[in-house]
């Protein structure tokens, strides 16, 4: 049996690694603040940026020639959902949770007798998709490589999704993705970009503009820009949303199991204590 002295060098020992995973809980607490404020910042400005087009789209005379990413194709037969998740496990319910939104508008859909078409963005998504709805899936777009959320690779998937609208590959596209409440909820969501879901937000307002040139010029360059802004606000929102499963996995739990063995060492010897003052 371990000495007293050998138990105590080993509280000492369990001691400093409580330090390190402390110093490790700060890092990860900081890095948890920094994609915090990301995502709330592109709040603000997706929103603004869907309320500035829908106010220019409201001085449009010809509704009929309206810009189809705006208005859409005028049927409602093609369905493509981009389901939004990690490349990464060990997220808690992160990935289960978009999953089982996605998979209740896809049931809708093809009740519908509609056309489903998919857009995996993450490899965990593809993953658990593939299984039920493999033939469906026309693509799968990961980003291993990009440790934060970009707008570059949110670029690239508005990209190919305009590519397919302009080929007639569909009429409607939906985004899954996560939005972040607080560190311990968060809410998945179906988001509507094309056609442009027509629902301002709570702040928004119904002041009218005067624009140079004018509104279809404006807004032939604004909407390819607000479909990849919508795409990189849901990145945002899902990094921040992955932060808090990852945090508690890497950090409170090596903290946990820390107290654990301290608290269980600290019990061995004070019954070794209690045996060598009975003999």
């Amino acid at each position: 049996m371990a000495s007293l002295d050998d138990l105590k060098k080993r509280i000492a020992s369990v001691k400093s690694t409580q330090k390190i995973t402390k110093a490790m809980k700060m890092v990860a607490a900081a890095k948890l603040r920094k994609a915090q404020e990301s995502a709330e910042k592109g709040r603000p400005y997706s929103e603004k940026m869907n309320n500035v087009i829908l106010n220019l789209s409201s001085g449009i005379s010809d509704k009929e020639n309206a810009p189809k990413l705006l208005a859409g194709t005028g049927q409602d037969k093609v369905h493509l959902c981009v389901v939004m998740t990690s490349d990464r496990g060990l997220c808690g319910g992160f990935n289960s949770n978009i999953i089982k939104k996605a998979k209740s508008y896809f049931s809708k859909i093809l009740d519908e007798n509609k056309e489903l078409k998919i857009i995996t963005v993450g490899s965990k998504g593809n993953d658990q998709l593939k299984r039920t709805y493999g033939d469906k899936i026309i693509e799968n777009i990961s980003f291993k490589e990009s440790k934060n959320a970009n707008y570059f690779d949110a670029d690239k998937v508005g990209k190919i999704i305009i590519e397919k609208f302009e080929a007639g590959d569909f009429d409607v596209c939906t985004i899954f993705y996560n939005k972040f409440k607080n560190v311990i909820t968060q809410i998945p969501q179906a988001q509507k970009i094309i056609p442009l879901n027509d629902e301002r937000n709570e702040n928004s307002s119904d002041e009218s503009y005067e624009f140079e040139p004018d509104e279809d010029e404006i807004l032939s360059n604004l909407l390819p820009k607000n479909i990849s802004t919508q795409i990189f606000k849901a990145m945002l929102e899902n990094q921040l949303a992955n932060k808090d499963p990852e945090w508690v996995q890497w950090i409170m739990q090596p903290e946990t199991q820390v107290k654990w063995l301290t608290n269980l060492l600290s019990s061995i010897i004070e019954v070794v204590r209690q045996q060598l003052l009975k003999n």
